[in-house]
């Protein structure tokens, strides 16, 4: 939806007057002022002290009032109040900036900026028209008002817009984000995560519609890798000798391939049951060099990801197993993991950057060890001591 404001382009000297109004919780102080772009400002001030004596707290009289709005026009005079810039620019030209930056200075992966752009086409279309300074918190207030979708999205389009006028104010010297006066929607973290027992996933694996989906499934409920890097995994990733898959690429139908999700290349161990599953596969007839894709499509490039969840349904109705998504097989081997190594180990094996994220699967561990290590902490240090009545 088009946000729009009345704007008057007409030059105008700073000036502006004091007066009282009555209202009906009390006379109030109010002040209206001209910036030099010509649009007029009114402002409520506060409510006017009419009683004798030295005025209460928050109370104004007509010279404090007035001491009120020479202070604020000395603010826009100075450029100092978001209102009285002029930038000689759009939100669509700093959206336009922020993405060249975005892409250009930050070096963005590509399945990031497309995201990005998706989410400033939407800003854009609601708020391009409007000059930077036109911006203001109680404008984007009504905009939130108008957007769909759950608190992450809607979350999603505030934090994007925040890093436009951010930038904004580097580049065109905005003195302040209106953005960062709007109040997100709160979102619950929730640390719930349902995975696959290790029999559920072998129940899955044998279900699966061909051999190269059986040994997918298989290794990415055994060595946490997401979907895009299973599809972006060579031959020359797998370290037999090693016991280790080498995660150095990730691949995003709308981005192409690019770096894993944190950014940097990892190594994961590479269980028994995967490095064989993983040798057997490699002995088909062909596309098994070692710049070629472990994964493939029918002509050896990259999978239809859309196609591949399909078939992954159907397996798992197959094999009567619960509805959980692909991503959930990542989860099976977050927790299965944390029950056996330390969670330092499980953050670097599944490419955390938060050791926060990786905390969440803690509570799926087998705590029968830690209590028997700690029963000994809560022993008395002898039989004496077990005598209350001492």
């Amino acid at each position: 939806m088009r946000i729009d404001v009345a704007p008057n382009d007409r030059p105008q000297p700073v000036s502006g007057h004091v007066f009282r109004v009555d209202r009906a919780r009390g006379p109030q102080w109010y002040a209206k002022y001209r910036l030099p772009d010509g649009r007029q400002v009114k402002k409520r001030i506060g409510p006017a002290w009419t009683a004798r004596g030295r005025p209460a707290a928050g109370y104004f009289t007509k010279r404090t009032a007035e001491a009120w709005l020479a202070e604020t026009l000395r603010e826009v005079r100075r450029r100092e109040r978001p209102d009285a810039v002029l930038t000689g620019a759009t939100v669509a030209d700093a959206a336009a900036e922020w993405l060249r930056w975005a892409e250009h200075d930050r070096a963005c992966k590509p399945s990031t900026l497309t995201d990005y752009r998706h989410t400033a086409r939407r800003i854009v279309a609601d708020l391009g028209h409007l000059r930077l300074e036109e911006v203001t918190p109680e404008l984007l207030e009504r905009w939130r008002a108008t957007l769909e979708g759950s608190n992450r999205t809607v979350i999603k389009y505030l934090v994007v817009t925040h890093g436009i006028f951010r930038r904004a104010m580097k580049v065109w010297g905005l003195p302040r984000n209106p953005a960062a006066l709007v109040e997100r929607p709160r979102v619950r973290a929730s640390d719930d995560i349902d995975a696959f027992s290790v029999e559920e996933v072998h129940a899955l694996v044998r279900a699966a519609s061909s051999e190269q989906d059986s040994v997918l499934y298989l290794t990415a409920a055994f060595t946490g890798l997401r979907l895009g890097e299973l599809l972006a995994l060579r031959w020359g990733d797998v370290d037999y000798s090693g016991e280790a898959i080498r995660v150095r690429r990730s691949y995003n139908v709308h981005g192409g391939v690019g770096t894993p999700k944190s950014g940097k290349t990892r190594s994961v161990p590479m269980v028994e049951d995967v490095a064989q599953a993983l040798a057997a596969l490699q002995t088909r007839d062909r596309l098994i060099g070692d710049d070629n894709l472990a994964f493939p499509g029918e002509t050896g490039g990259f999978q239809d990801a859309t196609a591949l969840r399909v078939r992954y349904r159907r397996a798992l109705t197959m094999a009567r197993l619960r509805s959980l998504r692909f991503h959930d097989l990542r989860h099976t081997f977050g927790t299965l993991a944390v029950r056996k190594a330390e969670v330092p180990a499980v953050q670097a094996w599944m490419g955390h950057s938060d050791i926060h994220t990786t905390m969440r699967y803690v509570h799926h561990r087998d705590h029968g060890r830690e209590a028997r290590l700690l029963a000994d902490a809560f022993r008395p240090a002898s039989a004496e001591a077990l005598d209350l009545s001492a």
